[in-house]
């Protein structure tokens, strides 16, 4: 069987043979040498997120739409700290980039040009929560949902109306040799999401809507990524037609707790917790979660995704570790074929 078709079966609740596994381009080949049949599903561009002013993840300079990055000390792609709609009265006058610029498309071809079977993603990060606090800082943002509820719908607006025509242009140039989109809004703190259920549906869940529809007009899945415990979200995410959620935290919502609310119901591309269990290097732990997680949230219909976090240094991990968590996954990969390690129960759905 085909991979990709493995990780549609998954996503799409249709039995897949084993667990998917998306490893990034940067550990492909050391699995390798480890496994020789190891698992590498998916084959991931994030080109088309690049700048023509200079910005990228490993680059924090200026970026298209007039935000100032800074470098932090993660040596990653910065963060913003100038915006310019700080002043709400530039807002008549700021022209945002051009969705069609052939600059976001050209290095693509490249990236995916090997892909064979492997499902094949695309990026597009910094979607409309993300941008908008880009545009305007964050504490403003929050702020502005109550005092200039108009000005927000109106950049909310202009985001909305670029991200549609870039992925449409996108599946212009793309089609059929892209299976799904990668999409990030991080709507979370470690507690809770940072606004209301309500403010989320008058702000937020149309616009959703009519973004993944555009993704799906092309043909793709639509991936969701959004740090925090967005636990209260994952319902309207699923209203809104999204196909997985990428949550990488899963102490932080309750392994049990998602399990119970939403497995079968939407699929999961995660990780052991970045925060809470990887950074402590106990390789017995991130064993466990791993069991845990595929227990939890898969379904023998499908329903769960492999992921890698792609950066052990930033999230204050070790490359082993990561290892670990793969080999735990690798041995779980025909858990609902029956075939599990020895010692683990079975799941009593």
């Amino acid at each position: 069987m085909e991979r990709k078709e493995i990780v549609r079966r998954a996503i799409e609740f249709n039995k897949p043979p084993r667990l998917p596994f998306f490893l990034g381009s940067a550990w492909t080949k050391k699995l390798a040498t480890q496994f020789d049949d190891f698992p590498n599903d998916f084959c991931d561009s994030w080109e088309m997120d690049r700048q023509e002013a200079g910005w990228f993840f490993d680059n924090a300079a200026p970026d298209d739409w007039g935000c100032q990055w800074k470098t932090t000390t993660s040596k990653n792609m910065g963060q913003v700290v100038s915006h310019p709609l700080e002043d709400w009265n530039k807002l008549d006058s700021y022209t945002p980039p051009d969705p069609k610029n052939p600059f976001y498309f050209k290095r693509i071809d490249e990236g995916i040009k090997d892909a064979g079977d492997r499902y094949t993603i695309i990026t597009s990060h910094f979607n409309l929560i993300e941008r908008l606090e880009m545009l305007r800082g964050f504490a403003n943002t929050l702020v502005d949902f109550y005092m200039e509820p108009g000005k927000i719908n109106k950049v909310l607006d202009m985001i909305l109306e670029y991200k549609v025509e870039h992925i449409r242009e996108a599946g212009r140039r793309f089609g059929d040799r892209v299976n799904g989109i990668f999409l990030t809004d991080d709507w979370g703190t470690q507690e809770n999401t940072y606004i209301s259920q309500d403010l989320f549906r008058e702000f937020f869940l149309d616009r959703y809507k009519e973004l993944y529809k555009a993704v799906h007009d092309n043909g793709w899945h639509v991936i969701q990524h959004s740090c925090g415990n967005v636990v209260d979200f994952v319902p309207l995410f699923m209203e809104a037609g999204v196909d997985v959620m990428n949550m990488q935290q899963p102490r932080v919502y309750g392994i049990e707790n998602v399990g119970e609310k939403f497995a079968g119901e939407i699929c999961f591309l995660t990780t052991v917790d970045i925060q809470n269990t990887l950074p402590k290097c106990n390789h017995e732990e991130v064993r466990q979660e791993a069991v845990e997680l595929v227990k939890h949230w898969s379904r023998p219909s499908g329903g769960l995704i492999v992921f890698n976090y792609g950066d052990s240094e930033a999230i204050g991990t070790t490359d082993d570790v990561t290892n670990t968590m793969f080999e735990a996954f690798y041995d779980l990969k025909d858990y609902w074929q029956g075939k599990k390690p020895p010692g683990l129960n079975s799941t009593t759905r």
